[in-house]
């Protein structure tokens, strides 16, 4: 059956929010695309099978038997490299597709044992092979660590056999080598390190030359060489040799594990096809479990029944915002075949509209809706929408034309199969040869038994849907008092736009509103007075011409006055830069005095303290005669300059004797910290497995013996000897 629902329907009833809302709830990639491709399901069999899948998953939640995990990697990729013939995979992709074995065969025994209550989905994984042979294969060669395993292939048993051998003699002739040079006094405390993940000794400078080896390095201040011993190097030679053979050993055994499941490629893309396809269906689950969606009744009979519907989209805007949302009932039948919704704009005609186009486009989607119990639905073949101002710029066509060539597929696509939603129906031309039209439109549609739910302010449509047998009127309700709308689709009557009413609750004069309700019924007179109209429109434009000119001349007279306070205003804007400028003054006196407060905690010199502010007020006296220059004093002068020199000497008496205070208060908590750290240090008694470090070094260890004042440090590669005191701690040991 092909799918006659278009893109335009898709676009016109937002189908691609609720897919992105869909998708948030998907765990894989994989999913999220599969989500976005979502279309409606014209293979009715396959509808029902995605509908009850979806609908199993939601009694799943509430239900003791949840179904099992289906997390997943993508591995499209490695699929196709496996594809290649001689290619191989890392560790890592093939654990991936081992992963993606194993939870479909968990799925299968899953649904098998709970066949009654998941028929569904049972009869969805008796499709697919049960076989265990893949994941067995790839966990028989690699390590759920990702490592291939020593036994993978006698070879790489006896590689790393080798290995180890190898890290043997290395480890024992390093120890020789270290033996020797602490008996002959060459190396530093520490004794040896780890550089470039090789241990090397750590040589006084002075003994370089005693120490045969390769040298690796050197400490910061260049009392220490760091030199692998000339023991170990041949080792570590072999060593390196080894490990590549080990590594050219594991491509080996991974492409002959690639050969051995390369012929199950097809079986991988169909479990990987299985995990993408539930994980869509657990999105859709979870989001009707969001929206608190059901599966409706599908039924046979042509009949559409939503009870308590809610637009799932408004729903979700609505309940983020804390708004209520007032569902709306509504049903279509043979006797009741098309609905004619009218009322006041902003009433909720056209989001009912939206709402019942939606919900049907979803369910013929295979995704469950916010409708409540015992509503029903019927699968059309086609679903029809025009629906809000649809004018065309590219094709340079009116709304009015556009919605002309909409008709015109309408009717050519228009059967006893078909939904059709339209908004504002007729509008777009002249009223009464547009209404005309719409009348004869509607009529076409009755007669070719579609059902339909437009929205029109016409009243000839209204009254045609009272003359045809099976055309209902509705409207959308209003409060004829407060003139609010409430938001509740009633069937059985008309609605009135209230055009008049609206325009008195929003101040019309009654008077106008009553001259205006005259008009209506001699509007056919109004033609005849056009000419006289434009003739009066003439004399008007030309005395807007003179007033334009009057407007002119006193439009200068307006700017002349704005110049003037133009420039009041600059004279406070200068005020305002004024005291910005003594405000910036005050905060870089304040920074350079918090600069040389900062330079002397951390020196403590207070001779050079002194010096710097001495040299700071000297420098800042200077700056300010040579902007305030005096040629000659007067006697009030000099007093003056007294009082001002006595206040700044006051200053800098006051501001020593602070930073003295601070100083011996940041002093005095100094001490009380190194005493309380000391204390503490000297306190604490090591113990076995405490991590720690060496004083200067970055190197943490763990401790592996204490003898008095002795420790053993372990390092995991070596170990070493220092005393207590040269301790610090990292970690306490755990209990």
């Amino acid at each position: 059956m092909k799918n006659n629902i278009s893109e335009k329907t898709l676009q016109d009833l937002e189908f691609s929010t609720v897919l992105n809302h869909i998708s948030e709830h998907c765990i894989s990639g994989l999913g999220k695309e599969r989500v976005h491709e979502i279309l409606p399901i014209s293979n009715k069999k396959l509808l029902f099978s995605e509908l009850h899948l979806v609908d199993e998953y939601l009694k799943s939640f509430q239900s003791e038997n949840r179904i099992p995990n289906h997390g997943f990697d993508n591995v499209t990729e490695s699929i196709h490299r496996l594809n290649i013939e001689n290619s191989f995979l890392e560790a890592e992709a093939y654990l991936k597709i081992a992963s993606i074995s194993l939870t479909v065969n968990e799925h299968i025994k899953f649904f098998k044992k709970f066949k009654i209550q998941f028929p569904t989905f049972f009869e969805l994984t008796q499709k697919i092979e049960f076989t265990t042979f893949v994941d067995d294969e790839i966990k028989k060669i690699i390590e759920i660590s990702g490592i291939v395993k020593n036994n993978a292939s006698a070879s790489l048993k006896q590689i790393r056999k080798d290995i180890n051998n190898v890290r043997g003699k290395i480890g024992a002739s390093f120890s020789s080598a270290l033996s020797k040079a602490i008996a002959a006094g060459y190396l530093d405390d520490i004794k040896e390190t780890v550089i470039d993940n090789q241990r090397v000794l750590a040589v006084l400078a002075m003994h370089r030359k005693k120490v045969a080896g390769s040298l690796m390095g050197a400490s910061k201040s260049g009392n220490i060489v760091y030199i692998a011993p000339q023991a170990t190097l041949a080792y570590a030679r072999e060593y390196q040799n080894l490990l590549y053979e080990e590594k050219q050993e594991i491509v080996k055994i991974l492409r002959d594990l690639a050969n051995t499941i390369r012929p199950l490629i097809a079986l991988i893309k169909e479990y990987l096809e299985y995990v993408t396809h539930i994980d869509a269906v657990a999105a859709k689950a979870k989001y009707a479990k969001e929206i608190n969606g059901l599966l409706p009744e599908i039924t046979r009979e042509k009949k559409v029944l939503f009870i308590d519907a809610y637009h799932p989209i408004l729903w979700k805007k609505n309940t983020a915002k804390n708004l209520k949302v007032i569902p709306q009932s509504i049903e279509l039948n043979e006797q009741q075949q098309i609905i004619v919704i009218s009322g006041p704009n902003a009433g909720g005609k056209s989001i009912t509209l939206k709402t019942i186009g939606l919900l049907q486009l979803m369910v013929q989607s295979g995704i469950l809706i916010p409708v409540a119990e015992k509503s029903k639905t019927y699968i059309f073949d086609t679903i029809l929408t025009d629906i809000g101002d649809n004018q065309s710029i590219e094709n340079q066509l009116s709304t009015y034309s556009y919605r002309l060539k909409n008709m015109r597929y309408f009717l050519r696509k228009c059967n006893e199969k078909t939904l059709f939603l339209i908004d504002e129906f007729g509008t777009g031309s002249d009223p009464e040869l547009g209404g005309a039209l719409a009348e004869i439109f509607l009529e076409e549609f009755y007669h070719k038994k579609a059902f339909g739910i437009i929205t029109t302010h016409y009243s000839n449509l209204k009254v045609l849907a009272a003359e045809l047998e099976n055309v209902t009127n509705a409207n959308m309700q209003f409060d004829e008092r407060s003139l609010e709308p409430l938001y509740k689709l009633f069937v059985g009557q008309a609605g009135s736009s209230f055009t008049f009413e609206v325009a008195q609750k929003n101040g019309i004069p009654y008077s106008l509103i009553n001259q205006a309700k005259k008009r209506v019924e001699n509007e056919k007179i109004r033609l005849d007075k056009t000419i006289s109209k434009l003739q009066k429109e003439r004399t008007r434009l030309q005395k807007n011409s003179d007033n334009l000119e009057k407007q002119k001349t006193k439009g200068k007279e307006h700017l002349e006055s704005l110049q003037e306070k133009e420039d009041k205003i600059q004279a406070k804007l200068a005020g305002f830069q004024e005291l910005y400028d003594q405000n910036q003054k005050m905060l870089s006196l304040g920074r350079k005095t918090n600069e040389l407060l900062n330079k002397y905690f951390q020196t403590n010199n207070k001779k050079e303290l002194n010096t710097n502010f001495n040299k700071w007020v000297a420098d800042e006296k200077v700056k300010h005669a040579k902007k305030n220059p005096v040629k000659f004093k007067t006697k009030s002068q000099k007093q003056k300059a007294k009082v001002v020199e006595k206040k700044m000497q006051e200053v800098i008496q006051k501001v020593e004797k602070e930073v003295l205070e601070k100083v011996v208060e940041v002093r005095k908590e100094k001490k009380i910290e190194a005493a309380k750290i000391a204390k503490e240090k000297a306190d604490y008694n090591y113990k076995i497995n405490d991590r720690v470090r060496i004083t200067g070094s970055n190197s943490i260890g763990t401790i592996d013996k204490i003898d008095k004042k002795s420790v053993t440090i372990n390092y995991g590669v070596f170990t070493t000897k220092t005393s207590v005191e040269k301790l610090e701690l990292v970690e306490k040991a755990k209990k």
